[in-house]
């Protein structure tokens, strides 16, 4: 399992999603910190073991970046954009 962390920014945008867009995002959240490698889509399609990774769904996009290294295992929330 791999810890979330986010920005103050982040969160403003994530507490300011409608109900519908927000629960999306909280499910595909928690599956990305469970297998981060497998639930998103890797920035540099020519690179899938870039750690900079994408969170695609209907309603939000997300800017990650997967941190590993002992003890250290984060899913880093860049960004959240609103796709409506």
């Amino acid at each position: 399992m791999y810890k979330l962390r986010y920005t103050e920014a982040v969160e403003a945008v994530w507490d300011s999603l409608p109900d519908g867009a927000r629960e999306e995002f909280e499910h595909a959240i928690a599956a990305a910190c469970e297998d981060p490698w497998a639930k998103t889509q890797p920035r540099d399609e020519d690179d899938p073991q870039d750690v900079r990774r994408l969170l695609i769904l209907r309603h939000t996009a997300t800017a990650l970046l997967i941190i590993e290294g002992p003890p250290i295992r984060w899913v880093y929330a860049r960004h959240i954009d609103y796709l409506g």
